[in-house]
């Protein structure tokens, strides 16, 4: 492993852990590195953030599922949608990782890196929605639309669900949770969003 790769993932392992922020020197030491070395392939802790959050989500959410024509297209979208709420792996695991996510991003404390580091979460999930909404329309089985609107809700849904895990659970979570996400997919499907005219 390089040693770009091995602060990723003493990174992305923090990060899991529910580190309330990517600090040079606790993820340098935790890679193993000096914190110049890590200066070296990350000048800013945004950039840090950034490739983190970039690796995680191209590990746990690969492209190649919403692209298997095999599947319906509602079912393809409404599976990927999921992995935004297990990046994980385990329901269990996914709950820490959320409750963490809670506690960190919600404080009212919560100061301008930390604001920040939430920004980069939310723009990767936008990006990574839209990119899964634009594959549908290339097949034609997506009306063209405003995918940015759409991201926009379909992420709005995913928030919510996110909040709900961080909670006790209960046994009809994951029934109600696996309904809401096929509404909110039959919902982008359905509904008529045009593009917005080029400025």
């Amino acid at each position: 492993m390089s040693t770009r790769d091995r602060i990723i993932s003493a990174a992305a392992a923090m990060m899991q852990e529910g580190a309330p922020r990517l600090s040079v020197r606790a993820v340098a030491a935790r890679a193993g590195v000096g914190a110049s070395t890590l200066r070296h392939h990350f000048p800013t802790q945004r950039d840090l953030v950034n490739a983190t959050l970039t690796a995680t989500y191209d590990a746990a959410m690969p492209d190649e599922r919403i692209r298997e024509t095999s599947m319906p297209p509602r079912e393809r979208l409404r599976e990927c949608l999921r992995r935004l709420l297990d990046p994980f792996n385990t329901p269990t695991e996914a709950r820490d990782v959320w409750t963490n996510l809670l506690r960190t991003f919600a404080a009212a404390e919560a100061d301008e890196k930390t604001r920040a580091a939430y920004d980069v979460l939310v723009e990767h999930a936008e990006r990574r929605i839209q990119a899964w909404l634009a594959i549908l329309e290339e097949e034609g089985v997506l009306s063209p639309g405003d995918n940015a609107r759409r991201s926009d809700f379909l992420l709005t849904v995913v928030d919510g669900l996110s909040i709900a895990r961080a909670l006790p659970p209960n046994d009809q979570r994951l029934e109600d949770e696996t309904k809401t996400l096929a509404f909110a997919v039959d919902a982008v499907f359905e509904v008529a969003i045009p593009a917005r005219p080029a400025a």
